[in-house]
């Protein structure tokens, strides 16, 4: 029988911090609430009736071991242009909400957050502005197959490139070369 793909359609998490994090989500990915309660939210950057929904409920807390379990590393927003991306880096740096590390994976462009009880959220652009493409290059790439996980850069040195007139070819190129190393190793949130 064949298999039915439905398209992915929101993500939902329990929270003890309800109102801060619908309203981190409204800053960063511009979700509004469709519905809002007391104890819940459902929340929505588009059409869709929600694409990020929170339940909120006695007896929620913080896993202090949060990196050494199981469990669901980030959720992702996609930009059609890098342009947007860095324009979105630029303005949430603005507002005080700092990065917890980039990374150029090769068919994406990657900026990386935490939300307020410490989930990754990543925001993103394709490299290639075709999924086609995209797919097909971490496929066949040798350069994927020797580095999947990307190379680590520093947004603030690559959007002020960006905003002096460099070009995304360029500057993705030299990314994924280490050109824009940060100072320090980022923290991925996984077990050292």
């Amino acid at each position: 029988m064949e298999i039915i793909k439905p398209a992915f359609h929101h993500v939902t998490f329990k929270t003890s911090r309800l109102d801060e994090m619908v309203a981190w989500y409204g800053t960063v990915v511009g979700a509004r609430p469709t519905f809002q309660d007391a104890s819940n939210a459902w929340t929505t950057n588009d059409e869709a009736n929600h694409r990020v929904a929170f339940l909120s409920a006695p007896g929620l807390g913080d896993d202090p071991d949060k990196r050494n379990h199981n469990g669901i590393h980030h959720s992702a927003f996609e930009y059609e242009s890098f342009a947007d991306l860095m324009a979105s880096y630029a303005r949430l740096r603005d507002e005080g909400i700092e990065p917890a590390f980039s990374l150029d994976h090769g068919m994406t462009i990657s900026i990386y957050y935490k939300d307020p009880e410490g989930n990754f959220v990543e925001l993103q652009c394709d490299s290639y502005g075709d999924w086609r493409l995209s797919s097909e290059w971490m496929r066949s790439s040798p350069d994927f197959a020797a580095n999947p996980i990307g190379t680590f850069f520093d947004p603030e040195r690559v959007y002020q490139a960006h905003k002096a007139g460099q070009g995304f070819d360029e500057l993705h190129v030299a990314m994924r070369r280490g050109d824009y190393q940060p100072a320090g190793t980022p923290d991925l949130g996984l077990p050292a």
